[in-house]
C-alpha cells in the first residue's frame, strides 16, 4: 500500500492488516506499555483546509505515539491550489518529510498530491471520502461483535455524503451489509452502489426511504451531521428534508435490541440524533472517536514503519 486515499482502492487484505496492527498497538498502549517507536526520525506534514478536532488530535498523537514528529500546516499558510498546486506542494515536501495527511475539500487535491510526490499521502477526509474514519467505525463494530463482521448490518441514517461512501465501500470489502435510509436527491449514486457490487464478490449495499425498515435488522445504526462544512446555505433546506430522518428512541425501538448506535461527530444534539441516544446505553460514539487514535496509528504503523 502506496498510498491511502480511498477504501475503494485500498485492497481488502490491506485494510484488515491496518485494523488488525491497529487492534495490537492499543492493546499495548492500554496494557501501560510504550508503542514500538516504528516512526522514529520519521515526520508526517499534516495540511488541513478544514478545522478539525479529532483528526488533528488523533494523528498528531499517533505519530508521537510511535516515536515521530508531526508538522500542523494550515491552509492560511499553505494555500493549497491557490498560493501553490497541491503537486508542488507534494513535490516540495517529499523532499523534507516522510509522509502527507491531508484534509481538504476537492477530492482532486488529493490524488494530484499521491501522483507527484514520493511518499505516503493520506486522505483525512475530502468532500468525495473519509476512509480513516471507516477505519474507526469499522474498529468499533469488532470490539462489540467479534472480528468477523461478516453478515452483520450497517445501518446509515441520513445524507448519502462521503462518511457514507466510505462505509459502503469498506461494508462491500468486509463482507457486512449495508443500507442507507435517505430522502431523494441526497441518496447514494445507483451506479456507486453498482460499482461496488460488481468489484466486491456479494456485496449486499441498499438504499432505501424509510429508516425505520432500514433498521429492524440493524448490528449499527450510524449518522453524520445533515449539514457538512460548505452546505451552510442549504441549511434550512436540508434541515426540513431530513426531519424524519433523525435517529432518536422511537427508531433505536424499531431496531433489534442489541443495536449500537454511531456517530462520526461533531454531532448536533436535537437535529440528526437526539441526547438521549448518544449518551444513552446504545451510543458507542465516544469509544468510536477514541478509535480514530488507534486506526490512524495502525494506518501510519503500516504505510510508514513497515510493519
Amino acid at each position: 500500500m502506496d498510498h491511502f486515499i480511498t477504501i475503494a482502492d485500498t485492497p481488502t487484505e490491506e485494510l484488515e492488516h491496518v485494523l488488525d496492527v491497529a487492534a495490537r498497538l492499543r492493546v499495548d498502549r492500554n496494557s501501560g506499555q510504550t508503542n514500538n517507536p516504528v516512526l522514529a526520525g520519521k515526520s508526517l506534514a499534516m495540511l488541513f483546509e478544514k478545522p478539525s478536532l479529532r483528526t488533528r488530535v488523533s494523528f498528531e498523537q499517533a505519530v508521537y505515539e510511535l516515536g515521530g514528529h508531526a508538522v500542523h500546516l494550515l491552509q492560511q499558510e499553505i494555500g493549497i491550489g491557490k498560493r501553490e498546486s497541491a503537486a508542488d506542494i507534494a513535490q516540495v515536501l517529499s523532499g523534507m518529510v516522510h509522509g502527507i495527511m491531508a484534509r481538504v475539500f476537492e477530492h482532486a487535491k488529493l490524488e494530484q498530491m499521491a501522483e507527484a510526490g514520493s511518499v505516503p499521502v493520506i486522505n483525512a477526509l475530502s468532500d468525495d471520502s473519509h476512509p480513516c474514519q471507516a477505519l474507526a467505525d469499522i474498529m468499533t463494530m469488532r470490539d462489540e461483535f467479534g472480528h468477523d463482521l461478516s453478515g452483520r448490518t450497517l445501518a446509515y441514517v441520513g445524507d448519502g455524503n462521503n462518511v457514507a461512501k466510505s462505509l459502503a465501500w469498506m461494508c462491500g470489502k468486509l463482507g457486512l451489509r449495508f443500507v442507507i435510509a435517505a430522502p431523494d436527491g441526497y441518496k447514494l449514486p445507483d451506479t456507486l452502489l453498482e460499482t461496488i457490487r460488481e468489484g466486491c464478490r456479494g456485496a449486499d449495499v441498499d438504499q432505501i426511504d424509510d429508516p425505520h425498515q432500514a433498521v429492524r435488522d440493524a448490528d449499527a445504526i450510524y449518522t453524520d451531521t445533515f449539514v457538512s462544512m460548505g452546505q451552510e446555505d442549504e441549511k434550512q433546506q436540508r434541515l426540513t428534508v431530513f426531519a424524519d430522518y433523525q435517529v432518536n428512541q422511537t427508531l433505536l425501538d424499531a431496531a433489534p435490541d442489541h443495536v449500537i448506535v454511531l456517530h462520526c461527530l461533531p454531532a448536533y444534539r436535537g437535529v440528526e440524533i437526539t441526547a438521549d441516544v448518544i449518551d444513552g446505553p446504545s451510543s458507542r460514539v465516544f469509544p468510536q472517536a477514541h478509535n480514530r487514535l488507534h486506526g490512524q496509528k495502525g494506518l501510519l504503523a503500516v504505510l510508514m514503519g513497515g510493519c
